[in-house]
């Protein structure tokens, strides 16, 4: 029974020599090769730093690290030495600058040369009458502005306004028996009666309008005009004759095709910038 144990024992202690044994040489194999290793990666550094791999190192390199021969023909071309690719791209960038600096020299001698040219070319007189035209055209505004004349108008005739404006309503008419519009006021008074100008101003028209008869048109500052319609006479004014504020124009009828049924009255409008507006506005 001892014998067994001391042999099953002898056994296992031989079974662990074997093992340390083993294990023994393992670390020693595996310890070469990563010292090859390391002297090898150091040999490799080394030829880097001189700035040269030669063609045979970089074809062992590829052949140790599985490359196949088809690559060594690229081989010859990694050979060169990294100093001598800095020096030749450091000739390149020269080349280029050299180039650039030549361009922009040309570029700012064109310039100048235009600068020159535009400032040579500089005439005084044209800045002279840009100024003068600029005064001209401040002197002719300035009576433009003078020309506009405050203007007060009168009644032409007094009387009672016996029909009002209306431009946006309608008023009836015993002469058309229907509802219309009214471009002007009607001022009741007898035939006869002489009406004046409600503001100084130029005659401009005298005619027979075929709906309010006899007609004066009076033009005034500001783009304004009179008109006295309904007139039995034009008798103290002709056309184109200047007149003042209160000069009679002519005398009060009844004859307007469209208001021949109303009483005897003024038929007076006033525009401005030919259009009718309200006398009432400015009637004072």
């Amino acid at each position: 029974m001892r014998r067994d144990v001391r042999k099953r024992n002898n056994q296992i202690d031989d079974l662990n020599m074997k093992i340390i044994k083993y294990s023994g040489i393992g670390v020693a194999v595996l310890a070469v090769i990563v010292f090859g290793i390391l002297i090898y990666t150091k040999t490799i550094n080394n030829g880097a730093d001189e700035g040269t791999l030669t063609s045979e190192q970089i074809s062992n390199i590829l052949n140790n690290t599985g490359y196949t021969e088809d690559t060594e023909s690229a081989s010859s071309e990694i050979g060169k030495k990294v100093n001598e690719l800095q020096v030749e791209v450091k000739e390149e960038n020269n080349k280029t600058n050299t180039t650039t600096n030549k361009t922009t020299d040309s570029k700012n001698n064109t310039a100048k040369t235009n600068n020159e040219v535009l400032t040579t070319n500089k005439v005084t007189p044209t800045n002279t009458t840009t100024q003068t035209n600029s005064k001209v055209s401040k002197e002719e505004e300035k009576p433009k502005e003078e020309n506009k004349v405050e203007l007060n108008f009168a009644k032409p005739v007094e009387g009672d306004i016996v029909k009002d404006f209306a431009i946006e309503s309608l008023i009836y008419s015993e002469t058309l028996k229907e509802w219309t519009t009214h471009t002007g006021i009607d001022i009741k008074a007898e035939k006869t009666t002489v009406v004046k100008s409600a503001e100084a101003g130029t005659v401009k028209t005298i005619k027979n309008d075929p709906r309010y008869g006899l007609t004066i048109i009076v033009e005034h500052a500001n783009g304004f005009q009179t008109v006295y319609s309904n007139l039995l006479t034009s008798e103290f004014v002709v056309e184109g004759e200047k007149v003042e504020k209160g000069q009679s124009l002519g005398t009060v009828g009844n004859a307007a095709a469209f208001e021949i049924a109303d009483e005897p009255h003024l038929h007076f409008e006033i525009l401005k910038d030919s259009l009718q507006v309200d006398p009432n506005i400015y009637l004072k």
